[in-house]
């Protein structure tokens, strides 16, 4: 049977500004990204400054 990633509280961030997707990797929201005020332009999956990755 395959271990289930262990889902931990990220300190310094409000429960609001991640989740974790069925496979355990960290998504950041769009909440969070607004919070920190610019795009990195990575491709977020939540970008709301609406940037897309080609």
């Amino acid at each position: 049977m395959p271990l289930q990633p262990t889902k931990k509280k990220v300190p310094d961030l409000a429960p609001d500004d991640y989740y974790y997707t069925p496979e355990g990797y960290l998504v950041f929201t769009a909440v969070y990204h607004l919070k920190r005020g610019y795009c990195c332009q990575n491709g977020c999956r939540h970008c709301p400054y609406g940037f897309k990755k080609k």
